[in-house]
C-alpha cells in the first residue's frame, strides 16, 4: 500500500496527457494554460502570486490533472454501487456458510465487525479503481498523478518538516478534543456503538491509523480538491473538499452537530495544508497524526480498552 518510491522522484515528468483519448474538451483548455511563477511554495505565494478565486488563472501543476467532472460523478456512481454490491456479497457469503444470519442481524458485535470489514473492502476497491484509471486510461504512475509528490521542503530540513507536520496533527487534534469537550453531544453518537466491543475498536482503531488517512487523502485532496480547485479555485476547492470530507463521516457522528462542525473544521484544515504545499503527502502525514493522537487518547481514556463501556 505504501507509494511507489518511483513516483517521489523529483526528476519524474508531468504525467502524459498528449493523446485527445485521454482527456475531454475542457480539461485540454484548462491544461493549455501557463503555470504560475513556482518560486516558493510558502502560504505568502499562495495567497499572493495566484488569484484562488480566478477559475483560469495560475493553474498550477498539482491541480492540473486529466480527469474532469465527469470522472468524479462516474467515481460517486461506483463508490454507492460499489459498496451495495460488496454488502451483499459479504451477506450471500455468510448465508452460503451456514450462519444463522438473524442472530448476526441481532448482534451488535457481529455488525460493528462486518461494517468495518465491508469498509475496508470498499476503500481498498476504490483505490484499486482510481489505480486502473491512471495506469491503464491516462496512462500515467498512479501515486504521483493522484497528487503523491515529494514535498519541497526548501531550506527546512526533512526531519524539522516531516515533524512539524506530525505536531501539527497532534496539535489539530487537541483543539478538536477541547471543542468537542465544550460542546459535548446531546445524545450517544452512531460511532459510539462501535466502541463496546473491544475486537470492534481494535479493528476500527487500525483501520483509522493504517489505512484512512491513506485512502481519505488520495481520494479527498489527491482525486477531488484538483478538479474543485480548477473550476472554481483553490479558496472554494478547501471549503468545499473539506466540507465534504466533514459531511460525508456525519453518518458516525450523527446528532453531535458541533462534533460535525469539527470534522469540516478538520478536512477544511487538510485541504488547505495539501493546496499550500501541491502534494498530498502533507494532508497524509497531518491526517495521520491526527488520527494516531485520537486513537491513543481512547486507549488511556479506556485503560487499555479495558473499560469500555457496555462491552461484552
Amino acid at each position: 500500500m505504501n507509494p511507489n518510491e518511483n513516483d517521489f522522484s523529483p526528476s519524474d515528468s508531468t504525467p502524459s496527457l498528449d493523446s485527445s483519448n485521454h482527456i475531454d474538451s475542457a480539461s485540454s483548455s484548462l491544461l493549455a494554460e501557463p503555470l504560475a511563477p513556482d518560486t516558493t511554495h510558502s502560504i505568502a505565494t499562495f495567497g499572493a502570486a495566484e488569484n484562488p478565486l480566478s477559475t483560469h488563472a495560475y493553474v498550477t501543476e498539482d491541480i492540473r490533472v486529466p480527469w474532469s467532472w465527469t470522472d468524479l460523478i462516474l467515481f460517486v456512481v461506483l463508490a454507492i454501487a460499489g459498496f451495495i454490491l460488496i454488502s451483499l456479497f459479504v451477506g450471500l457469503a455468510i448465508a452460503m456458510s451456514g450462519a444463522n444470519f438473524r442472530r448476526i442481524q441481532n448482534n451488535p458485535h457481529d455488525i460493528n465487525l462486518l461494517s468495518i470489514v465491508i469498509q475496508v473492502l470498499v476503500d481498498l476497491g476504490l483505490l484499486a479503481y482510481l489505480a486502473a484509471q491512471m495506469r491503464l486510461r491516462f496512462r500515467s504512475p498512479f501515486w504521483h498523478t493522484i497528487g503523491w509528490r515529494k514535498p519541497d521542503t526548501g531550506r527546512i530540513p526533512p526531519l524539522a518538516f516531516y515533524s512539524g507536520l506530525i505536531l501539527s496533527g497532534f496539535f489539530l487534534s487537541i483543539i478538536v478534543s477541547l471543542g468537542s469537550s465544550l460542546f459535548p453531544p446531546q445524545k450517544n453518537l452512531p460511532i459510539e456503538t462501535l466502541f463496546q466491543d473491544r475486537y470492534a475498536t481494535v479493528l476500527f482503531m487500525s483501520v483509522a491509523v493504517l489505512l484512512a488517512p491513506l485512502v481519505e487523502e488520495t481520494i479527498f485532496r489527491g482525486y477531488i480538491y484538483p478538479v474543485v480547485a480548477r473550476s472554481f479555485g483553490k479558496v472554494w476547492g478547501i471549503l468545499a473538499t473539506g466540507t465534504l470530507f466533514g459531511l460525508l463521516h456525519a453518518s458516525q457522528l450523527w446528532g453531535g452537530w458541533s462534533q460535525i462542525a469539527l470534522l469540516v473544521f478538520v478536512g477544511v484544515v487538510l485541504t488547505f495544508a495539501r493546496a499550500v504545499s501541491r502534494t498530498v503527502v502533507t494532508s497524509f502525514v497531518i491526517h495521520t497524526s491526527y488520527n494516531s493522537v485520537q486513537v491513543i487518547g481512547l486507549l488511556v481514556a479506556t485503560h487499555g480498552l479495558r473499560h469500555l463501556p457496555g462491552a461484552f
